[in-house]
């Protein structure tokens, strides 16, 4: 079979073209995989998994709603279904892992083959171009006889042969390596669909853990790290002489209602990075930045299993609606009486608002009023131009007084601001005593 040397010279061409182009697509494959577009299946799972995602998570949501009104031995079902769905996931994530780790280890070998196969090809196309130069040289054929001339030519025909053959098997390990690199992609948008599976659940297990935990709390609501609960705070009836001394005749309500927005930190934990109350008429401030310390406390403990930031933050918050609920009620039954109280949240304070232009500010106490630990006058002001003229001296000598009176004095709030106006009336009567005796 007779080819002429200029068709010859142009498939080697064709060839040598074709063999730059497919080193440029390994290249490029091998250096910007992340880069490359999805195979028709993929994107295809691209947009079905998602929706397959919400669904699931809908479903999840709607059966975890109704959970608050389970009783305890559907409860212990509940999570044990919760549980089993969350190995299943646990288990076919760590199934999805394995086969991308040997996906990706047959697709980096499948890389090198196919790169020392295009540098192998590249050699035997320059060989075959010197024998064609060898061939063409006039003093070459003069010094060459027919048999020889013959043998050269079957030797060249039996190369360009298995120069064909070793481009199939190029372009068979080229198709490999990208139907490797689109399972690949397919399986990581797989694995990451079900880590994040994963972290829903778990974040599910924790807040019915929490549920468990605390009474009156319910999850109304949770879109990707925020989540929104409803909490419900039982208000104690207040026991004791003193305490129901503070409060009377005022309808209390048995239990107050509030929700709470919690966003999350984007970990796969349940710490608390940021929270609002609605309504915000409880100062919560502090309990957050609180929270966020017990965090990085808790991570140094020794104990197996610390409380989560959320639970600790959501015990102390329902600790402070009580407080902070009851305290308001001693004010209202408080302001019945010839003084006027308003209590100050965010500083836990009291101002009394005396006779005669004069302000006390106290401190609360720490538990009070369900515990019977004494008040503090802080300071005590003159807040118009009638008692502008009561020296410091004196103010701060009935602050001093004050503090020093007997502990049941200092327990009830009506009672100890009739004390330390009693106080304030004596010490300026003394110092207008003194005052007129000097100037005799």
């Amino acid at each position: 079979m007779e080819i002429s040397s200029s068709s010859e010279h142009l498939n080697l061409q064709s060839i040598r073209s074709r063999i730059s182009e497919l080193s440029e697509i390994h290249s490029s494959n091998k250096n910007e995989i992340e880069s490359e577009a999805l195979s028709s299946d993929s994107e295809k799972l691209l947009n079905d998994f998602p929706s397959h995602f919400e669904r699931k998570l809908k479903q999840i949501m709607k059966e975890y709603s109704d959970v608050g009104f389970l009783g305890i031995e559907d409860l212990d079902k509940y999570l044990a279904y919760l549980k089993e769905e969350l190995n299943q996931v646990e288990a076919e994530s760590a199934k999805i892992s394995n086969e991308i780790e040997d996906l990706s280890r047959n697709q980096i070998e499948e890389s090198n083959i196919l790169e020392g196969n295009l540098e192998g090809l590249k050699c035997a196309l320059d060989s075959i171009a010197t024998q064609e130069i060898v061939e063409e040289d006039p003093c070459f054929d003069s010094s060459m006889n027919d048999d020889h001339q013959s043998t050269l030519m079957d030797a060249n025909e039996e190369q360009k042969f298995e120069v064909l053959l070793f481009l199939l098997t190029c372009f068979s390990s080229i198709a490999l390596d990208l139907e490797l690199e689109t399972q690949i992609e397919k399986n990581n948008l797989i694995l990451k669909s079900l880590q994040d599976l994963d972290s829903t659940f778990k974040r599910l297990d924790a807040l019915e853990h929490i549920e468990d935990a605390l009474t009156g709390l319910k999850v109304i609501g949770f879109d990707g790290n925020f989540i929104r609960l409803s909490l419900q705070t039982y208000i104690p009836k207040v026991e004791g002489v003193l305490c129901q001394t503070m409060i009377e005749n005022i309808d209390e309500p048995s239990e107050v209602t509030h929700e709470l927005l919690l966003e999350i930190i984007d970990d796969g934990t349940m710490e608390v990075k940021n929270v609002e109350m609605f309504p915000n008429d409880i100062y919560i401030g502090d309990i957050l930045d609180a929270a966020k310390s017990y965090r990085q406390l808790s991570s140094n403990l020794v104990a197996q299993e610390p409380l989560s930031s959320l639970e600790w933050l959501v015990g102390i918050v329902q600790d402070r609606i009580i407080l902070s609920t009851l305290r308001q009620f001693v004010m209202k039954s408080t302001n019945k009486s010839r003084h006027c109280f308003e209590y100050i949240e965010k500083d836990e304070t009291i101002a009394a608002h005396l006779v005669g232009g004069i302000d006390a500010f106290i401190k609360v106490s720490q538990g009070w009023p369900l515990s019977e630990s004494p008040l503090k006058l802080l300071s005590v002001k003159s807040s118009d131009h009638y008692s502008r003229g009561i020296s410091l001296s004196l103010l701060c000598k009935v602050q001093e007084m004050a503090n020093s009176f007997d502990t049941n004095i200092r327990q009830n709030l009506s009672t100890f601001v009739d004390a330390v106006e009693k106080l304030l009336l004596e010490q300026m009567r003394l110092e207008l005593q003194s005052d007129g005796a000097s100037d005799k």
